[in-house]
């Protein structure tokens, strides 16, 4: 059965806490400006608003706020010009440098945090064999439905205070490093005279630079010394990474509700789900969407948002002929609305209202309230768009998108599994100002809240230059610019910006839409999409023309009397 909620559904304004003017201050002088005013009614803050390490945000330490970036006066700022927040909470994994992490290396096996985190030996126990190095290996048959985001066993050997070495479940990013050595830590940990020390101390540096591990260097005349410096190397071994959380113990969900809390006092309205699909695992099922553990899960974490007042958006890509959103929405959830993006670049490139159509009365017959856009911070899901649009129209879009300027990041090598080209939504669209300004109109008339990446609002173009800076793994840069208060001033003056304000601020203002409203299709030609809202006598209407690029708007309130004119 469909949430009975009613959500706010005006327009969300999406970004970094750095992305505009390089803190939440700039963004809240933005925001005061009288050409933003109605604009917005609330705001997705991503997560690098937290104490966060990599990921641009996505590895939380903890949520207190990050005081580079934003203060509680800058959330209260933002309250006070009326704007609720969506804020995220990363359910799989928190950062090593998590205060429960850092417990674990400090405190090893005493630490009351030592099941916080998924213990892959134990876990695994009776289900595979014991390796020479350490982990074990489970029976093939019990890992050939899960999903690894990365080559090879998703483990990273965690070494406690006595020197044991314990592999710990690490879905996502991992990264080890080793501190370089002098001549005194060699001499504190070994007898070793100075000089020797000194020439030891230059060859194993030179070695971790070269990427070496310790067992791995060749210490030649000094190797004597092995144990005693591989040893002192592991001990003063650091990590960066994301370890995955055990939901079955009790100290997460007091993690879980604590956080919850947090959240809430800080304002937020909606609480997005992140990585929640990888959380739930069994020896044997699925480690992605795991049934029924992932809808526990949920159920869980939702009896928790109640007691706070918070409505929960979980976020998960899926192809659509899984419908895989239809089941988080019977379950009483929002959902995201990832096809939007492909389905408005397929219309205007095939110039049919066809799979638009398909797809709002979707949303209307099953009652799905959803959170739609068209760009964000992560890139433009098109292999969602599978069962919606036959593969050679997905195909086709992909070289589309590429052929504009875009990138395909392919995962481990494998076409068609990563799900998203990265691009601007505006270069996707081939830098037209007109295509630009009537997805916008498409997106502010579905069905759903509007959720708006701040650079689609400016018209930002690819920034390849990024993309080449971050090196390797740094393709989303394309779409994560940074602008200054005064490039933001300067663009406030472009048409096709000061349109897209004015299109959003009518969706925010304008009485007919809303999650309690009424949609009707009006017939029209193929290539003319014609949409009606009503509520309480208001009425707005749009007529896009798929070919020209050319739309209508025309609304009336409760006497009649048309109020807006586009």
């Amino acid at each position: 059965m469909a949430t009975t909620n009613v959500m706010k559904a005006g327009p969300m304004l999406n970004a970094y806490p750095d992305s505009i003017g390089g803190t939440l201050k700039e963004i809240v002088e933005f925001l005061e400006n009288p050409q933003l005013k109605d604009v917005f009614q609330s705001f997705y803050i991503l997560p690098s608003l937290f104490n966060t390490d990599l990921d641009r945000g996505f590895s939380v330490i903890d949520y207190e706020l990050n005081e580079l970036f934003a203060t509680a006066a800058d959330l209260k700022a933002l309250q006070d010009l009326g704007i609720a927040f969506k804020f995220d909470f990363i359910l799989n994994h928190a950062s090593v440098l998590s205060k429960q992490f850092q417990d674990i290396l400090k405190n090893g096996e005493a630490s009351e945090y030592k099941d916080f985190f998924i213990n892959w030996n134990q876990f695994w126990e009776g289900y595979g064999e014991m390796t020479p190095e350490g982990y074990i290996e489970p029976h093939p048959e019990l890992i050939k439905d899960m999903f690894f985001r990365k080559p090879g066993l998703p483990i990273l050997n965690v070494r406690m205070p006595n020197g044991k070495e314990i592999p710990y479940w690490n879905t996502f990013y991992q990264e080890v490093k080793y501190e370089k050595i002098d001549a005194q830590d060699l001499m504190d940990a070994m007898p070793i005279q100075f000089a020797s020390a000194e020439a030891l101390a230059s060859l194993v540096n030179e070695a971790l630079a070269n990427g070496q591990k310790p067992k791995a260097i060749d210490l030649g005349r000094f190797s004597s010394y092995q144990a005693k410096v591989i040893n002192l190397l592991e001990s003063r071994r650091k990590y960066l990474g994301q370890m995955d959380l055990n939901i079955k113990s009790p100290l997460v969900w007091e993690f879980y509700e604590d956080t919850l809390q947090k959240l809430a006092t800080y304002g937020a309205e909606i609480v997005r789900l992140d990585a929640f699909a990888y959380a739930p695992k069994e020896p044997g099922a699925r480690n992605f969407l795991n049934d029924p553990g992932t809808w526990d899960l949920l159920e869980g974490v939702k009896k928790l948002a109640e007691k706070y007042h918070l409505t929960l958006l979980p976020e998960i890509h899926s192809k659509y002929e899984e419908k895989i959103h239809e089941k988080i929405s019977e379950k009483g959830f929002m959902t995201y609305d990832f096809f939007l993006p492909g389905l408005i670049i397929d219309a205007f490139e095939r110039q049919t209202k066809e799979t638009l159509l398909r797809w709002i009365n979707d949303i209307q017959e099953k009652g799905i309230q959803a959170v739609n856009m068209l760009g964000c911070h992560d890139g433009i899901p098109l292999l969602d768009l599978k069962g919606l649009l036959a593969d050679e129209q997905i195909e086709s879009l992909i070289e589309t998108v590429k052929g504009r300027g875009g990138y395909v990041k392919d995962l481990h090598g494998k076409k068609n599994i990563y799900y998203q080209v990265n691009a601007t939504y505006y270069s996707a669209l081939g830098e037209n100002d007109q295509r630009m300004l009537l997805a916008r109109a498409l997106q502010i008339f579905m069905p759903g809240k509007p959720q708006v990446w701040y650079l689609d609002l400016f018209a930002g173009k690819n920034n390849h230059a990024a993309v080449e800076k971050a090196g390797s793994g740094g393709h989303k840069e394309i779409n994560r610019t940074n602008l200054s208060l005064e490039q933001i001033q300067a663009d406030l003056e472009k048409k096709v910006v000061k349109e897209q304000l004015a299109l959003l601020q009518f969706r925010n203002t304008c009485p007919a839409f809303g999650f309690e409203a009424q949609l009707t299709v009006l017939d029209s030609a193929d290539h003319i999409l014609k949409l009606t809202w009503e509520n309480k006598g208001y009425t707005a209407t749009l007529e896009a023309n798929l070919q020209d690029y050319t739309y209508q708007i025309n609304a009336t309130d409760a006497q009649g009397k048309v109020t807006h004119s586009f």
